[in-house]
């Protein structure tokens, strides 16, 4: 059976494809040809509504994969204009990492409930009698629901029994946990970075590609060659390579990266200090229980919207961090390169100083098919440094949890730990209820991304296929 291509991903990957190209060929004067080289002349690429309206898109696309945030950029200048240092400086002055593309957002009709032509008009009036706001009456045989009553609480959904009611959504807006994205006054979707958390699900539910991230591609890619640079690679990426850590190591080295570090060595530090930390806040201090801290979408989640949590959420810092503190005491001038599988990550890097810059999976996969680099053929490079089996699969669900239990001294038979993955709109109210004490566990691991790390915004292979394939290089 024929796949269909998904254009929006397509469109994303070739402008960081042909950024990369442009650099390795040492051509970024040619910068303002990208719209033009993903959509030639006569192309048979399928677009919006015409290759125009495509080509000024993907102008805005590069723009935001230069690092620039869309919102304060002059779209009539051309895409050079933005190489030059002193423009960079001008244009690149705030910290948020997503940026919205009004002209690609279709302005999705607004989240309501409907009822489809499957109503059958039944006797039982289930629906009438489920709604406590009157906004549901019959007419021409028909269900109808009326929206200026109607609170979207979806009662008379659950209650017909048809099905016949169904939930229209707007995705970006479904898929955020924290409600931070409304429509503004044309129906477009708007940000309010006050409440994001930088877990990316926005992006990854937007079937237009109109909610874009700034990128650190082109700054890493500068920096090739001319710093000691150190790549610091997070546990998921075996499962997104589907190959060895030596291998992977080979590659980087190949790409310009003059050292490289399994931030499992982090993950190790991280597993054992919140070890000691649950016994210390469960047993000594007797608390109820203890999250973990690894993932910082999470931890920005407590922060601005769960502060009464705050007191259960270890305290222990990320792999990121300790990986990155153990490069920096061996080579002191160098520059950290974090390379991850999600947004989030780039967040935290802004609160870090140990962290210079972060590349997503995605981004290193468009740099390998750039210069030609096949993985298979490479040869291990051998690894200095051994971190645990735990650590290596830290990225995948459960595995922190096991990483902390193999570091306890207390008997693990005592611990009932959950493992919240996927953060929604109902985990974030389960984790509510939790910090008012409604809670049968005793250590929770709390991962924003369904499946773990190996499911971030930025990743670049199935969910099952990434487990397996973490697994199995994690020996």
């Amino acid at each position: 059976m024929k796949q269909e291509i998904n254009y929006s991903e397509y469109f994303k990957n070739k402008v960081l494809e042909e950024i990369c190209r442009l650099f390795f060929e040492n051509k970024l004067d040619d910068i303002d040809h990208i719209p033009f080289n993903i959509l030639p002349k006569g192309s048979d690429v399928e677009v919006r509504c015409c290759v125009y309206k495509e080509r000024a898109i993907l102008k805005l696309r590069t723009l935001s994969s230069l690092g620039y945030s869309i919102n304060d950029v002059d779209e009539a200048l051309p895409l050079s204009y933005y190489l030059k240092p002193e423009n960079e400086k001008k244009y690149k002055t705030n910290n948020k990492l997503l940026t919205v593309l009004e002209s690609a957002c279709s302005a999705c009709v607004k989240s309501r409930f409907m009822v489809s032509e499957i109503c059958k008009e039944c006797l039982s009036r289930k629906c009438i009698n489920a709604c406590n706001f009157d906004a549901i009456y019959f007419e021409n045989h028909k269900a109808h629901i009326d929206t200026n009553k109607c609170k979207n609480c979806g009662k008379c959904k659950e209650a017909c029994p048809y099905h016949a009611i169904l939930k229209l959504v707007v995705p970006c807006e479904e898929a955020c946990p924290v409600n931070a994205i409304k429509k503004d006054g044309k129906g477009r979707a708007n940000i309010d970075h006050s409440l994001c958390i930088s877990c990316g699900k926005c992006i990854s539910a937007c079937p237009f590609g109109a909610i874009m991230v700034r990128r650190q591609i082109l700054d890493v890619l500068k920096l090739l060659h001319t710093k000691k640079l150190v790549a610091l690679i997070a546990p998921s990426i075996t499962g997104q390579f589907g190959t060895s850590v030596g291998k992977i190591v080979t590659v980087l080295k190949q790409i310009g990266f003059e050292h490289v570090f399994e931030v499992a060595l982090g993950a190790d530090i991280t597993a054992k200090k919140e070890a000691e930390e649950f016994e210390n806040k469960l047993v000594v201090n007797k608390q109820q229980f203890m999250t973990t801290s690894c993932c910082h979408a999470y931890i920005r989640l407590v922060k601005k919207h769960l502060e009464k949590l705050k007191p259960f959420v270890s305290d222990t810092c990320t792999p990121m961090h300790y990986t990155a503190e153990i490069a920096k005491q061996k080579y002191p001038n160098c520059i950290t390169v974090f390379i991850g599988p999600c947004l989030s990550k780039r967040k935290e890097a802004q609160e870090d100083s140990l962290v210079d810059y972060v590349l997503t999976f995605q981004e290193l996969q468009a740099i390998i098919k750039t210069k030609n680099i096949d993985i298979d053929s490479c040869k291990k490079t051998p690894s200095e440094d051994f971190p645990t089996k735990y650590a290596r699969e830290f990225a995948i669900t459960g595995g922190v949890a096991q990483a902390l239990k193999h570091y306890l001294k207390i008997d693990t038979k005592f611990i009932k730990d959950e493992l919240i993955t996927d953060l929604d709109k109902k985990t974030v109210l389960k984790l509510s209820a939790y910090a008012n004490g409604h809670c049968n566990s005793n250590l929770i691991e709390v991962m924003a991304c369904k499946g773990g790390c190996i499911g971030g915004c930025e990743t670049i292979k199935p969910i099952k296929q990434a487990t397996d394939d973490v697994k199995k290089f994690s020996v």
